[in-house]
């Protein structure tokens, strides 16, 4: 019998997909979820011409939700729940781009879960009405974003990945 055996080290790895919906804005990242750390694969935008109708704004966000879906194959989403709108012009367009990202996603076969607003700041800070900057400072100690990263609906969308990843215990 050997006087020496081997460990091996399980690493909890899982690849989220958080998003931001929005009709004239779509935040996306990628983010790699290891018992270690979090690491951004990916991040970006997804903007709509307010000029198109709104079926056709609809159909690029699907489409590109899809394309998102097949480079980056992620193994969950998360993306922001409506909770409470104070535009409500905004609220229904908003509502309606929610829907084909959650059809995108279905589609691509994605388990997907929901996190309000409040849920995420209390994930991320420990208090459901953080303003944006403490978001993006807690984003910030979590990950090193790049310089581009200047969107706050990139940064959200960040957020919700983390968030959904802390909710999984990785």
């Amino acid at each position: 019998m050997p006087r020496w055996h081997i460990k091996y080290a399980i690493i909890i790895f899982m690849k989220i997909l958080g998003i931001d919906p929005g009709i004239g804005i779509v935040g996306f990242s990628v983010i790699e979820a290891t018992q270690d750390g979090y690491q951004l694969k990916a991040s970006g935008s997804i903007q709509t011409d307010k000029n198109l109708t709104v079926s056709k704004r609809l159909i690029e966000i699907f489409d590109d939700i899809m394309e998102i879906c097949r480079i980056h194959n992620p193994d969950e989403a998360a993306i922001e729940q409506l909770f409470f709108f104070k535009n409500q012009k905004t609220i229904i367009p908003v509502a309606e781009a929610r829907g084909v990202i959650l059809a995108a996603l279905e589609k691509s076969g994605i388990k997907t879960a929901e996190y309000t607003p409040l849920v995420v700041k209390q994930v991320l800070t420990g208090h459901g009405r953080a303003s944006k900057d403490e978001v993006r400072r807690m984003v910030e100690k979590f990950i090193e974003l790049n310089k581009n990263t200047k969107l706050d609906d990139t940064v959200d969308s960040i957020a919700i990945g983390i968030c959904h990843a802390r909710n999984l215990n990785l």
